[in-house]
């Protein structure tokens, strides 16, 4: 008799445990359905016109700071890469080409 109690008592400790609906669980139900009309669908993939970034971002491309124009040249040349991962881009290429004009 004391182990049916038992049994029955872990039962329903079991069932209580795997059937119950926590508040993590009800967030998947919260739209009553899972899709979206086609205007909404459109109007979230389309993308904004982008004319003037896309012209922005050339003439950044364009107009380098003399400072990246130097990262690039000391990053093209591997001794002088090297140093600066120890002492800086601006002291590499004062080593290395700092001599040179133009």
């Amino acid at each position: 008799m004391r182990t049916l109690i038992v049994l029955v008592f872990l039962a329903v400790l079991t069932v209580t445990t795997f059937c119950y609906e926590s508040y993590e669980s009800m967030e998947s139900h919260e739209f009553a359905s899972p899709f979206i009309n086609r205007r909404n669908a459109y109007n979230f993939m389309r993308t904004p016109p982008r004319r003037n970034s896309i012209v922005q971002e050339r003439i950044r491309e364009r107009n380098k700071t003399p400072q990246e124009r130097q990262r690039e040249i000391c990053e093209d040349y591997n001794p002088c890469e090297r140093y600066a991962l120890r002492h800086g881009y601006a002291a590499a290429y004062r080593r290395f080409f700092g001599l040179r004009r133009g």
